[in-house]
């Protein structure tokens, strides 16, 4: 006893420790002591003591997140009563201890919810054990406001756990969706309607409201209604970055709570009444309300919703000074405003009573919330997109009743632009952020005001001409005056900024059925002045330039290109008579020059500064991808220019010593895709001209050459030469589609050039910033894109460019597994990436259909042996898990793995067991990946490897031949392990029955092939499937799958497979009707777990 009291306190001291020291070296001391607690055979008795016993609210938390872990694991699991036991103890502790540290209660709620959730279809007694828990929480409801505070947050938590997949990445998706849709269809209304009951009460009272745990208890109740609204219904495990604005799938069972109108009413009463602390919690759940499905209701039953909607969210609006209390109130009232349009189409909308009088409350709120941009910037996208859709409609509105939007959409137009013009000041001379710094969010607005600008274009048109007048002629007399201050200047350049961004965005929101000649005139007027703004701050770029204003005028370039440069603009557009008149610029080709002559510029003048020559180099780009505007280019003499004079001198950012580092090159291959595409129109066979082209490049090269000759040599300057030549090859590879034009290039680089990109990755394979770029212009040498690799009869050369790759290959893999152990945050960047590329390297030289691979074995030749031993090894080193965590990674592996299986099973079929084993549970692992690319590359596998299984077992059934060892050797391994093939076939089928298969074709060709591998374990499969169903259901249940095997022979010709196909799609619509209103359905035996 002794024993334990000393350890105890102990471990007290090990916790204050950890959560107290500032002293590093302490505190991982203790971490490292209570790691080994954690997996102590005793901790489960001792973190009960401590729970007892303990004197510290850390020791209480330990024992709790100790508990956790138990009770998560694996392997070892603890036993059912032991889980019931922790389950009890925690229920009764929290409702002894009311008063613990907040962060403990929080800790042992987590702990119930998890126990709860993995718990979920275990059975005692042919009784759910764990599903009890609105019974749990009852007690705690009944009791003091402490307690009720308790029960809540654990309905709350276990609801939040419940759809958590970040929380539990130990067991397979499947089972973790079983589960939420079993809680779903038997607890979740439940628990959504004592939500309310609870807050129906809570409001009905007096309740005292400066009382710190009443106060609690309400807050508690909201979010606990908000976990239940933002439930993820249908397992789409939709991520926080994905867009706000979606459909909350609301089951048909809980029609009853949204047809009747008091639970909306609910909600909008609380936000009148309660504090304005609590206010966006309530209308976070009138979002969610206001975005359940349209389908849940018939048009009379949504007019009745929208109408109590649209009711509630005027009484809000009316209401300013409540909305404008708490900052995050204003982003939830343009949530619920943007939802409520969202309910019915515009046409529809208008017919709604009061309509006028909402529409002119929406755009006051609208302008307000602009306007006051420093407190509501996180409102302006919903709001934006509220008024998106509702320009966007405009044209289809055919309703008799005014939609006023020609009235309001101007006003919001002309406030978002006015008011981000004054905001430059203020952020200036406060030095506030510049939303103009975060790019992706400017964009995001400029693509909603694209549309919203368009509708009464006329006023958009003369607001902006007049603010940009005014201020480019305020910026011209500063920079004229001599005693103007620079912050002045700064302050009219950020207006000047907004204006071209807003200028190129309203140009791109042209649509073209819906544009007149008058429109485009407009667009003239507008492009006229930013071209002349060009030009006066171009001519000043030797003193001074402006970054922001650069990438203005560069996303002003691009929209101006994808509207009006191109083979579909009419070239009789009155835009281009505007341009005539006002800048000479007569054609297109005139202001492809323009364009040409601005690239240059920004070239010369911002060659250090990446994002304008990353996207001055992505504007050349898309400009060589049209196919007439890339003919009128060549023309130019800026472009001629370009192609013989591509060199450090004229382009200071192909320099080699001007980088920080190595990765800074990665525009120079965009540059040379454009610069590849503009040579290939006029190049044909003129090998000179190829050859000229290239000198810089063959410079390059021989530099390289002679210094990795000599033993003594710059190693940086020789990387950076390397690198910066072998993106400039890989974009002029790229580029080079064609076989002429493909070939000269190969034959430039080969034999000449091969030996130094081998001897590059021999040295410096440890470096990846250096070899990344060298695996990468080979995997796009021996891409055969658009058949460009057409090697004449007679010719070794694809024999010879195999080699090549096989020795890459072989080079790099087995250098970079000396590295040994990578630490996990740099595995990627070091290891994975390269390893990467050179799966994709091999999948694109194995599927080039350019090598004949049967002559390596016929002479001997070890290449194809060296290549496909290495990818064993590479593959061998990369744990489970990580083929699947890096996406990349995940579809080269995935891609490779199909050719593999398509046209090398032999050597599939000769490998050791546990490779085989290690293979086959890759693929089983990305059968239920959320790339649907990884899932069909998967099944397109499998289905390569059961029709080879198939085919030997047919064979030796016949015993027309005499097998090879390789293929009994395989066979063996099935039989020896039948349960990888079954758990496969279970998975499949489990995906198309339950889950929300997309990509089902793929899915069903190896579904055949398992099941007449493994008719057995399908009959029991399917016995149990049928079983699980409701009695009155599995009549119907059982006949669905018979008729899924009607008409199937027992062979894998494409006719059966196709007819297979054909019964499965049935089979998998009649499943779901059948399973519809059953809650059994999803909740299938563990065979399929």
């Amino acid at each position: 006893m002794a024993d334990h009291v000393q350890g105890l306190a102990q471990l007290e001291i090990l916790c204050k420790q950890l959560y107290e020291t500032t002293d590093t070296t302490v505190r991982h001391q203790a971490e490292k002591a209570l790691v080994e607690f954690t997996n102590s055979p005793d901790c489960l008795s001792k973190c009960q003591l401590l729970l007892e016993r303990g004197s510290s609210s850390y020791s209480q938390l330990l024992a709790a997140t100790c508990l956790s872990k138990l009770v998560s694991r694996t392997s070892n699991p603890l036993p059912l009563e032991q889980r019931i036991d922790i389950r009890n103890y925690v229920l009764n502790y929290l409702a002894t201890r009311p008063k613990l540290a907040a962060f403990v209660t929080q800790a042992l709620i987590q702990l119930y919810a998890r126990i709860t959730k993995l718990g979920w279809f275990d059975c005692q007694k042919d009784d759910y054990v764990f599903r009890n828990v609105i019974a749990d929480v009852t007690r705690f409801l009944q009791d003091s406001v402490e307690h009720c505070i308790i029960g809540v947050t654990i309905l709350s938590q276990l609801t939040n756990e419940i759809v958590c997949l970040q929380a539990d990445t130990t067991h397979p998706l499947t089972k973790h969706r079983k589960i939420a849709s079993s809680f779903r269809d038997s607890s979740l209304f439940d628990i959504f309607t004592l939500s309310c009951n609870l807050l129906k009460q809570a409001s009905g009272k007096n309740l005292n409201l400066n009382d710190e745990s009443q106060h609690g208890l309400l807050m508690q109740l909201l979010k606990l209604s908000y976990n239940c609204l933002n439930y993820d219904f249908i397992g789409t495990s939709t991520d926080e970055s994905s867009d706000d604005l979606c459909t909350v799938q609301i089951p048909t069972s809980w029609r009853s709570a949204f047809l009747d109108s008091s639970t909306l009413q609910l909600f909008f009463n609380l936000y009148h009444s309660i504090p304005p602390s609590l206010s966006p919690l309530v209308l976070s759940c009138l979002v969610q309300i206001a975005s359940v499905r349209r389908s849940l209701f018939n048009n009379a039953e949504r007019a009745k919703f929208l109408s109590h909607l649209v009711d509630g969210v005027k009484r809000i609006l009316a209401n300013p000074q409540v909305c404008s209390r708490i900052p995050n109130n204003y982003p939830e009232s343009a949530r619920l405003a943007g939802e409520a349009e969202k309910q019915l189409p515009a046409g529809e909308l208008v017919k709604v009573e009061n309509y006028p009088e909402v529409i002119r409350l929406i755009a006051n709120f609208t302008v307000t919330s602009l306007q006051h941009w420093e407190f509501a910037p996180n409102s302006v996208h919903y709001l934006l997109s509220l008024w998106q859709r509702l320009a966007a409609s405009v044209p289809y509105v055919k309703a008799t009743e005014p939609h006023l939007l020609e009235t309001y959409t101007p006003e919001v137009t002309k406030a978002y632009i006015t008011s981000r013009l004054e905001s430059v000041h203020v952020i200036l001379r406060d030095g506030l952020e510049d939303p103009l710094d975060d790019a992706g969010l400017v964009q995001q607005q400029l693509d909603q005001l694209s549309t919203i600008g368009r509708c009464e274009y006329e006023k958009t048109c003369a607001l902006l001409v007049q603010l940009f007048d005014q201020a480019a002629q305020t910026y011209q007399e500063l920079l004229q005056s001599t005693n103007s201050s620079p912050a002045d200047i700064t302050v009219q350049e950020g207006r000047l900024t907004w204006l071209v961004y807003i200028i190129g965005a309203v140009i791109g929101g042209r649509v073209s059925f819906a544009s007149t000649d008058e429109q485009d005139a407009m667009d003239g007027e507008l492009v006229c002045r930013v071209l002349q703004l060009m030009n006066l701050t171009d001519s000043r770029l030797a003193q001074a330039g402006n970054e922001r204003l650069e990438l203005a005028m560069l996303s002003f370039f691009e929209q101006f290109r994808k509207i009006y440069i191109g083979d579909q603009v009419q070239k009789s557009s009155k835009l281009y008579r505007r341009l005539s008149e006002v800048l000479g610029l007569n054609d297109e080709t005139m202001v492809l020059s323009v364009f040409i002559g601005k690239i240059i510029t920004n070239l010369k003048y911002w060659g250090q500064c990446e994002p304008i020559t990353s996207k001055t180099l992505q504007l050349l780009n898309d400009l060589s991808l049209g196919y007439s505007s890339v003919r009128k280019l060549v023309k130019l003499s800026a472009v001629q220019f370009m192609l013989n004079n591509h060199t450090s001198e004229h382009f200071s950012f192909l320099g080699v010593n001007n980088q920080s580092n190595l990765s800074d090159m990665r525009c120079r291959t965009t540059f040379y895709t454009a610069l590849g595409r503009l040579l290939m129109v006029d190049l044909g066979e003129d090998e000179d001209q190829f050859e000229q082209f290239m000198l810089p490049l063959t410079a390059a090269f021989e530099t390289v050459a002679q210094m990795l000759s000599t033993n003594t040599f710059n190693e940086q300057e020789a990387k950076r030469t390397l690198v910066g030549l072998v993106r400039d090859l890989r974009g002029i590879a790229f580029a080079f589609n064609a076989k002429t034009s493909f070939m000269m290039l190969f034959d430039w680089m080969y034999p000449a050039y091969m030996p130094i990109l081998q001897r590059a990755i021999e040295l410096w394979y440890h470096d990846p910033a250096c070899t990344t770029p060298v695996l990468k212009l080979m995997a796009e040498l021996v891409h055969n894109r658009s058949q460009r690799l057409q090697f004449d009869v007679s010719s070794p050369n694809g024999i010879l460019l195999f080699r090549e790759t096989s020795k890459m290959i072989t080079t790099y893999g087995n250098r970079i597994l000396t590295l040994g152990e990578v630490p996990k945050d740099q595995v990627y960047g070091v290891k994975l990436k390269g390893v990467s590329v050179c799966f994709a390297m091999l999948k694109a030289v194995l599927s080039g259909n350019y090598v004949n691979f049967g002559v390596f074995r016929l002479y001997g030749d070890d290449a194809l042996d060296n290549a496909l031993q290495t990818f064993i090894k590479l593959l061998l080193s990369i744990p489970h898990s990580d083929l699947l965590d890096y996406p990349k990674l995940s579809q080269s592996f995935y891609s490779l793995l199909e050719v593999l299986t398509q046209d090398h099973m032999n050597f599939i079929a000769s490998l050791e067991p546990h490779v085989v084993m290690y293979i086959l549970s890759s693929i089983s692992e990305g059968l239920t990946a959320l790339d649907t690319m990884v899932c069909t590359g998967c099944c397109s596998s499998l289905d390569h490897i059961v029709t080879y299984l198939f085919k030997q077992l047919s064979r030796s059934t016949k015993k027309r031949r005499t097998p090879m060892a390789t293929d009994d050797r395989f066979l063996n391994i099935m039989q020896q392990h039948p349960e990888m093939i079954q758990q496969m076939l279970s998975t499949v089928l489990n995906i198309i029955i339950f889950e929300d298969c997309r990509n089902q074709w793929s899915m069903s060709r190896p579904l055949l092939g398992l099941i007449l591998l493994n008719e057995k374990y399908f009959a029991d499969l399917r016995n149990s499937i049928v079983n699980s169903q409701p009695p009155e259901k599995q009549q119907a249940m059982h006949l669905c799958f018979e008729n899924l095997m009607e008409g199937i022979e027992r062979n894998l010709l494409t006719k059966n497979r196709d007819r297979f196909t054909q019964n499965l799609s049935v089979f998998r619509r009649e499943v779901n009707d059948s399973m519809k209103n059953s809650t059994y359905g999803v909740n299938s035996n563990d065979m399929m777990s």
